[in-house]
């Protein structure tokens, strides 16, 4: 019986997957360790909280702030600068 948490979900997912299978899929990065450590030094300092801010928020903000962190698991502060981190580098979108 297949793992359905593995199975290819379209067509091109399909094709990676046999040119994986078929050994024709081939980094193209020369110098792949180095890359992955500029990446972990790059993540290390956006995650660095190395600043303290104080802001006014009205009661009932806070309190649904406090819910919805509470249904993500994770404290209301972390959740305020997750959402300011991902608006900021353009990951969150305003809907009309």
């Amino acid at each position: 019986m297949k793992d359905k948490h593995f199975e290819p979900l379209d067509s091109e997912e399909k094709e990676l997957m046999e040119s994986i299978k078929n050994d024709e899929f081939v980094s193209i990065r020369k110098n792949r360790e180095k890359e992955i450590s500029d990446a972990m030094q790059r993540a290390q300092a956006t995650l660095k909280k190395d600043k303290r801010m104080n802001i006014r928020i009205s009661e009932r903000d806070l309190k649904n702030l406090k819910i919805r962190a509470l249904e993500e698991g994770i404290p209301y502060q972390t959740l305020v600068s997750m959402v300011l981190h991902k608006y900021l580098s353009g990951k969150l979108k305003e809907t009309a």
